[in-house]
């Protein structure tokens, strides 16, 4: 795998983004937002659909890699050993850390900071809906939010939780589709992700490594 140098803002990684016509994945068919929508930074925003595979190796430590079709490394995503909580750090392709993720204890709550640590900004918190669902939905609720109501929503819209859609509040608005792919016994997941024009990919993954917690932890409680 090739890392890929940043060139200058707003699109880093340009070289990196699929555009239509070399998409391999279903793309989002809801119209898409006519204006970027930043959540980790507008450099995450292209105007154009994304296509992002995330690799989940299996080691003692929960860590991801994040690559486009052309296996070019875009994010990195690693835990430290032995914590309380638990912690996940998003990194881009130079290995600087943007995102710090942490999940509560005992509650599928996770909170999003920048940076390395928890005393930076707080981007955004997800939760789990309700415990009594027809179809399970996780809420993201933005750090400054007063309105109770949730800004995006991840809804599970495949059997056997193989496929998710993230939409807009409480709308049908699709901005990200997120397919889950099992290897034998569980072994090389990767999730296969389709981001709409003008959506922070960066969140969108970040957002995808709190779903494969859920659903991992989900699939222990059924076992």
């Amino acid at each position: 795998m090739a890392y890929i140098t940043p060139t200058a803002p707003p699109l880093p990684f340009e070289s990196a983004i699929i555009h239509p016509h070399m998409m391999p994945f279903t793309t989002p068919t809801t119209p898409p937002s006519p204006f970027p929508t930043a959540i980790i930074h507008p450099q995450y925003c292209a105007p154009y659909p994304v296509g992002l595979v995330l690799k989940k190796e299996k080691t003692i430590l929960h860590k991801y890699t994040v690559t486009d079709i052309n296996d070019n490394v875009i994010f990195t995503v690693t835990s430290p050993f032995l914590t309380m909580h638990q912690h996940r750090y998003v990194r881009d392709a130079l290995g600087n850390t943007i995102l710090h993720l942490r999940r509560e204890l005992f509650r599928d709550r996770w909170k999003a900071f920048r940076g390395q640590n928890m005393e930076q900004l707080e981007i955004f918190t997800r939760k789990q809906s309700s415990l009594l669902q027809l179809r399970t939905t996780l809420d993201v609720f933005l750090a400054n939010n007063i309105t109770g109501v949730c800004d995006f929503k991840l809804v599970e819209a495949g059997f056997f939780a193989r496929t998710w859609v993230v939409n807009i509040a409480e709308s049908d608005i699709v901005v990200a589709q997120i397919k889950h792919k099992l290897g034998r016994f569980f072994r090389r997941e990767k999730f296969m992700v389709t981001i709409s024009p003008n959506i922070d990919y960066a969140f969108v993954v970040a957002l995808t490594v709190t779903l494969d917690d859920y659903i991992s932890r989900r699939r222990k409680r059924r076992t």
